[in-house]
């Protein structure tokens, strides 16, 4: 989408999705035999294309560098780049404890990523998203290095601690692995994070960072993961608290940014032994079914862009907040 198409008061939305793998799931619950790497992408990506391609959307989606060094996976994943995605970087090894790398571990991080996507996708990644939203100062210095336009790690949520309370109570996770994913899916103080962009800033550098959006005032999630979870408790509820937070984003002039994960996309009936997962006991129709909704009303209401277009839109506002990365 040429971005001087859209008109400066036209409100837009970007869609972006976390490509975890099988094995990724597996080895962050805790479960044995994610070491050879079980995948669910040739199931997944056909679907997600597909889906996409009727919804009539474009939008960014992260790999994980890991899947793109298996050759197993390299038809399904040249497959998203054929089709005009955007490829973000989602780290080689799709650890949520990258925040406790050295700064050498997260720039091979990052390195390898980028070479690996490359490679199989023909795109340079200009994005990245931390697993389980880790970030670190550490991760956004790399970042600001490579010459990444924007990072996209961050869950302005406080319901954080409580995600992963959940997971750890529906996991054999022993004390030390549990200690070492004590800030997956974030911290309390996360919630007090913005919801809007806004740039990192160190000296002359600057990074732009595209928050997933959470609900405006309340800081509750909104992403469709947290809304398939609802669906399976009540499904009329689910659908009306997502067109309540979609209402409150055009109070507020939020342009959202709504993620998606590879999970959205698959039922009970697709990979059983990821059950533990919240809204992995929903069939994939039902859960279709819920994201064509979603994803209906986001295009009534805004302009749908990739993560990188929305970022090049935010960038040109002379009014984004700065924030200074810590020493």
């Amino acid at each position: 989408m040429d971005l001087h198409k859209v008109p400066s008061e036209q409100p837009v939305v970007s869609l972006s999705l976390d490509l975890d793998n099988q094995w990724s799931y597996m080895r962050t619950h805790g479960n044995p035999g994610w070491e050879s790497f079980p995948s669910f992408l040739d199931i997944v990506v056909p679907r997600i294309l597909s889906f996409l391609q009727e919804q009539r959307l474009t939008i960014t989606i992260f790999m994980v560098g890991q899947d793109a060094a298996l050759a197993k996976n390299h038809a399904a994943l040249a497959a998203i780049a054929a089709a005009g995605h955007e490829i973000g970087n989602h780290s080689f090894h799709h650890e949520p404890w990258l925040h406790l790398y050295s700064a050498q571990q997260i720039e091979h991080e990052i390195t390898q990523a980028e070479e690996h996507i490359e490679r199989v996708t023909g795109q340079q990644p200009r994005g990245f998203r931390g697993p389980g939203y880790s970030l670190s100062p550490a991760t956004l210095r790399v970042l600001t290095r490579r010459g990444y336009l924007y990072d996209a790690s961050t869950l302005p949520t406080f319901l954080g601690p409580l995600a992963r309370a959940y997971y750890f109570r529906t996991s054999s996770l022993r004390p030390e692995e549990k200690q070492q994913r004590q800030a997956l899916f974030g911290t309390l103080g996360d919630g007090f994070r913005p919801i809007r962009p806004y740039w990192w800033l160190e000296g002359q550098s600057r990074l732009l960072e595209m928050p997933v959006t959470t609900m405006p005032l309340f800081k509750l999630p909104i992403h469709v993961s947290y809304l398939l979870y609802l669906s399976g408790f009540a499904p009329a509820v689910a659908r009306q608290y997502f067109q309540a937070a979609l209402r409150l984003c055009q109070w507020t002039g939020t342009q959202p940014s709504i993620l998606l994960h590879s999970l959205d996309f698959l039922g009970h009936d697709d990979v059983p032994s990821l059950a533990f997962f919240p809204g992995m006991k929903l069939p994939s129709e039902k859960k279709l079914a819920l994201i064509s909704e979603v994803l209906t009303a986001l295009s009534r209401r805004y302009v749908v862009l990739t993560l990188q277009q929305h970022a090049h839109k935010a960038a040109q506002d002379p009014h984004l907040a700065y924030r200074a990365i810590a020493s």
